[in-house]
């Protein structure tokens, strides 16, 4: 199979707009599965873990293989849920197009922008489909309204469906002018039906006029009034969708079979090949300022990028690798740019979901899991080793949530230790930290569904009992001026001495994370111990000065200093500027911060006034309304996590259960005075508690 014949996409959309089903519908139709698998009744192929079948929900992006038209198609299918936002992320950078999912009925939710927004930052062409047109308010031409309103998406109509809801009957093609209607498993091309002529027309005048902007052919004959031919137009289309130019938009009802296929004729049609994606940039390894790149070619040296690792009972640690260039067979080793270590490939396989098919080699293009290897996590770069680079790492959102875990036996706790790491490794937005003061072990995540997943794979998967904490907001601690301080660290207690002293100025770094310079002139700090002074504030970070808290958004420019020859080591300076990061830090005005959660919610117009009440007591504040369907409104807002535990429950009393909402994180915000002194009074309490006092 030649490489313009590959198409690597993910099925991307808001939680319920039926990305699985969808995925399940092209897998029947292209032949991989003998019947379909649904949703509602956990049958699911691509939702395989046994938390998704049980909740009706996709939580893991999974991968599968097939083909259509003579091309292979390598598909992922995401998560709609925003607690697993790190699974599409990790998808969008290494598909080369997206297939974007919306509800006919419920148009532009809000994790479809968050997932709009992620593709546009790693540029992914993508068409849009808008699914669930036999649904009772489905609204095709509103769906396209919004896409262009909320998202900018320059969407066009390639198709316009025949009816709507009940009436649902078929769907025109606007290239060929041809109507389709479909059966359980077949589709049937015909002449467009009287009724819906004018309107197909109409479209069809529209779609040209907006293709012709990008193509003079296509110009002339639009201005000439002459027949323009459908390959003409395809080609147009095809490359103002490969420079995001416009979004094609395609529609259907996936539940009812019907247009699925046209759906796979467009991904094939209107999406990019690696040869069309061309050459990947990546950083040269010996010098940081220059670039190298690499051909989606078997003749470039080998590179690819980790994306995702999951534990598998019968294999082991899976590493899922997209190949940009070279080929990579087993046995063969391979450099890790990312940790500086050498891997050797053990067995490749193709995934099928949760089948796998053993492969001796794999090219440019391919989506594969490796087997064998022991350093590489997520977003590392392997290539070929006399060829090192080092690819884009992926974008990791922090955890905003977190709790107490601890084993029901004491004996499960070493257990509980290596399940806790292996989840580590799967899923980065998962962190576990260890007490050492409360011997607590405290895990974070992307919110209460997230954590609640951990927990049920702890028991499931690996087979151990926890007792669970209450859920608590992961709060930060940053500072608001600029301070200078120095410090002089020395203890003699007989023998050999420790001695450091430091002279460095913090200042704040907001939304840039951790910064060190170093402008030591003159050797008053030799060269060895600059590293000690930049990990004894790393140290200090993680632990937080304030409340224990991991410290954000600080840069510290290192001044002077002085050393002794005997005396000074790598612990002298380590806890000198430990020490002087505290004193400095609580000089200069530190707060709190707490994780600020953009909302929405969906609520019929007779409520407005209870939600907007009650949000107002969280502290939070709607900044928005725009119109959901008739008589009910989406409004749009912001409110910190901490005042939201329990939402769903309150919000069904103040709306007679008729509103719903979803939240995603959108940035830290200092916290008020009075939070931040009732909080720093819990933490002094627990403290005073712990220690007997």
């Amino acid at each position: 199979m030649t490489l313009n014949k590959l198409r690597n996409i993910g099925i991307a959309a808001h939680i319920d707009a039926g990305k699985t089903t969808v995925t399940e519908r092209i897998l029947f139709f292209t032949g991989i599965n003998r019947k379909m698998g649904e949703v509602h009744d956990g049958q699911a192929t691509m939702d395989f873990m046994k938390q998704e079948q049980e909740r009706g929900i996709t939580i893991a992006s999974a991968a599968i293989s097939t083909s259509w038209n003579d091309h292979s198609i390598n598909i992922i299918d995401t998560p709609g849920h925003v607690d697993f936002t790190i699974e599409v992320e990790r998808s969008l950078r290494v598909i080369d197009g997206m297939v974007a999912l919306f509800c006919a009925v419920s148009g532009v939710e809000p994790q479809s922008e968050t997932v709009w927004h992620q593709a546009d930052r790693y540029k992914v062409p993508r068409i849009a489909f808008v699914n669930k047109m036999d649904r009772s308010g489905a609204d095709f031409y509103g769906a396209i309204e919004q896409m262009n309103e909320y998202l900018d998406a320059n969407a066009v109509a390639f198709q316009m469906p025949m009816g709507y809801e009940e009436n649902f009957a078929g769907i025109i093609d606007l290239f060929e002018m041809k109507a389709h209607t479909f059966d359980d498993t077949s589709r049937y091309i015909n002449e467009i039906p009287e009724e819906h002529l004018e309107k197909a027309q109409e479209l069809r005048g529209s779609l040209i006029e907006k293709l012709a902007e990008f193509d003079e052919e296509l110009m002339e004959l639009f201005f000439e009034e002459k027949e323009i031919p459908a390959e003409l137009l395809k080609k147009v289309a095809r490359f103002a969708t490969l420079k995001l130019l416009i979004t094609p938009v395609f529609t259907g009802s996936a539940y009812k079979n019907k247009g699925v296929q046209m759906l796979l004729d467009a991904v094939v049609d209107f999406l990019p090949s690696p040869i069309d994606v061309g050459a990947i940039v990546g950083q040269n390894v010996d010098d940081e300022e220059k670039t190298c790149t690499r051909n989606p070619s078997i003749k470039d040296p080998f590179s690819a990028l980790a994306f995702k690792l999951i534990n598998d009972p019968y294999v082991g640690q899976q590493t899922f690798i997209r190949i940009f260039s070279g080929q990579l067979e087993s046995g063969m080793p391979i450099l890790n740019t990312t940790k500086g270590k050498k891997e050797r490939i053990g067995r490749i396989f193709r995934i099928k979901a949760k089948e796998r098919e053993e492969i001796k080699n794999a090219g440019p293009g391919d989506i594969v899991a490796l087997v064998g290897l022991k350093s590489t996590k997520t977003g590392d770069t392997l290539c070929q080793i006399d060829s090192p680079i080092l690819l884009e790492n992926i974008h990791i959102p922090p955890p905003v949530i977190e709790m107490k875990i601890l084993p029901e036996k004491l004996k499960d706790q070493e257990k509980l230790g290596i399940a806790l790491s292996k989840l580590v490794n799967e899923d980065p937005s998962f962190n576990v930290r260890f007490d050492e003061e409360t011997f607590e072990t405290i895990v974070a995540g992307m919110g209460e569904l997230h954590l609640e997943i951990i927990i049920d794979r702890l028991k499931d998967e690996f087979k151990v009992d926890v007792i669970v904490g209450e859920p608590s907001v992961s709060l930060r601690e940053t500072f608001t001026v600029e301070k200078t301080g120095r410090h002089r660290f020395a203890k003699q207690s007989g023998g050999k001495g420790q001695f450091a002293e430091i002279e460095f100025r913090i200042e704040p770094n907001h939304g840039n994370g951790f910064e060190f310079v170093d402008q030591i002139k003159g050797g008053s700090i030799p060269n060895e111990y600059i590293p000690s002074v930049k990990k004894g504030i790393l140290k200090t970070l993680e632990e937080g000065v304030l409340a224990g808290y991991p410290v954000v958004d600080v840069k510290v420019v290192l001044i002077d200093g002085k050393f002794h020859p005997v005396d000074s080591s790598d612990y002298a300076f380590q806890a000198c500027a430990s020490i002087l990061f505290k004193e400095c830090f609580m000089k200069a005005q530190p707060v709190l911060l707490e994780p600020l959660m953009k909302i929405e919610i969906n609520t019929p117009d007779d409520y407005i006034g209870n939600v907007v009440g009650d949000m107002n007591k969280r502290r939070g504040k709607i900044e928005s309304m725009r119109r959901y369907r008739k008589g009910s409104q989406k409004l749009n807002g912001f409110v910190p996590l901490m005042e939201m535990f329990g939402y769903a429950t309150s919000l069904r009393n103040v709306s007679s259960g008729r509103a719903n909402y979803s939240m995603e994180f959108n940035r830290y915000e200092p916290v008020s005075k009075q939070v931040q002194e009732k909080v720093l009074k819990e933490v002094a309490e627990k403290k005073r508690l712990r220690d007997g006092k």
